[in-house]
């Protein structure tokens, strides 16, 4: 694997670290800023709006620009939103770097899908996806507990601007590494950008990609709790568990991309939402067992980000298909779709807990994931005649 892939790698753990880790701070920024806890927590939704907007929508817009020069401009404006929250005085300063932030992480993710497939030979390219995300995996095994920790002992502030040194260091890696010679796609026209909102191929992936991934986040998003009051852990062994299950995640979002590679994206894929809905109906049952639980959920984290590379995969190789001059708009659709599965799991698994309590998260993630197996099976029996015709 080339070392330009290092440099994507890096960029993604600084991003991922930014995005999760206000999780953890939402509490001291709260209280710091004197704003109540749903104002603290709305800087997470800012930052999941800036996202979805900022994959499709600049993605299309900066289509025309040469590939490095757009990472490093985007590793510039992430560094500045960092930078900019760091001396924030007040909450709507805090609220406009996050937008920054968020702005930066979705094009980034919608061209660095693109340009890891470009540096290797496309038998390898859920392997490369599955390295640059690795950095996003990473961030939440090391960089989340790491910033939540600067946060809580130095204060907030001097979290986001570790965060601006690691942007330094992922603007600098990108100069260094990354070849000047990948080429930008031509801007989607207006209309190539209607046909990838509209395709009903690519409807359907970004749908598989919403429910798997808001599924698993139905749950996920109340783990803590759930390993504590339900399973017995104490506080701490719990941020033992987390770091256990982001290791798994790391592990799985590897093997996932090996797994896309060998077989392709639907098998891989159809393997993956099976395992993952077996996994959260026994997690229904051992959620209470002590162990029982524990062994539950570090085998789930191996499958639950798994799915990431081949679904990136498979949207950037039905959008060369069906709309190939928009392959980066889709692609970042489909990141946007990643962040709008993990609000609506948020929201289900949040009303789920408020209605009918902890206890009753997991099998309906389960449900919203098998409904995901059942679309990814439909495309992959939409690709038959596909492949029959183009033969």
């Amino acid at each position: 694997m080339p070392l330009a892939l290092l440099a994507l790698t890096i960029s993604a753990f600084a991003i991922g670290t930014t995005e999760f880790v206000i999780v953890g701070l939402v509490p001291t920024i709260a209280n710091q800023l004197a704003i109540s806890l749903p104002s603290a927590g709305l800087l997470v939704s800012i930052y999941a709006l800036g996202v979805a907007v900022g994959a499709p929508v600049l993605t299309a817009l900066t289509g025309r620009f040469p590939r490095k020069q757009l990472l490093v401009a985007l590793m510039v404006l992430f560094t500045a939103g960092n930078i900019l929250a760091w001396q924030a005085p007040d909450y709507t300063t805090l609220v406009i770097a996050r937008l920054l932030t968020g702005l930066a992480h979705g094009v980034f993710f919608s061209i660095g899908s693109t340009i890891a497939t470009s540096l290797v030979p496309k038998e390898k390219a859920a392997s490369a996806i599955a390295i640059m995300f690795g950095g996003l995996t990473v961030a939440l095994v090391t960089g989340v507990p790491l910033g939540t920790f600067i946060g809580q002992h130095f204060g907030w502030r001097e979290t986001f601007l570790a965060v601006s040194l690691l942007g330094v260091i992922a603007l600098v890696a990108s100069l260094l590494l990354v070849p000047s010679n990948i080429p930008g796609r031509a801007s989607a026209s207006l209309r190539d950008q209607l046909k990838v909102l509209t395709h009903p191929r690519l409807l359907i992936i970004y749908a598989v990609t919403a429910l798997g991934y808001g599924g698993v986040f139905t749950a996920f998003t109340f783990l803590a709790p759930m390993m504590q009051d339900l399973a017995g852990f104490s506080p701490n062994t719990v941020s033992w568990i987390l770091l256990g299950y982001g290791i798994s995640v790391a592990i799985g979002n590897i093997w996932g991309g090996k797994l896309a590679d060998k077989h392709g994206a639907v098998p891989a894929l159809k393997f993956i939402f099976a395992a993952l809905v077996v996994l959260l109906i026994i997690f229904q049952f051992t959620a209470s067992i002590h162990y029982a639980a524990l062994v539950t959920v570090l085998v789930m984290g191996i499958f639950a980000f798994g799915n990431v590379p081949g679904l990136q995969v498979y949207v950037v190789q039905k959008a060369e298909l069906y709309t190939p001059n928009a392959v980066d708009v889709a692609s970042g659709l489909n990141i946007a779709a990643f962040n709008i599965g993990i609000a609506l799991g948020s929201i289900v698994g949040g009303q789920t807990v408020e209605h009918f309590g902890l206890t009753q998260t997991p099998w309906i993630g389960a449900v919203i994931v098998l409904v995901a197996f059942l679309l990814i099976g439909l495309s992959g029996r939409l690709d038959k005649p596909a492949r029959v015709a183009l033969g």
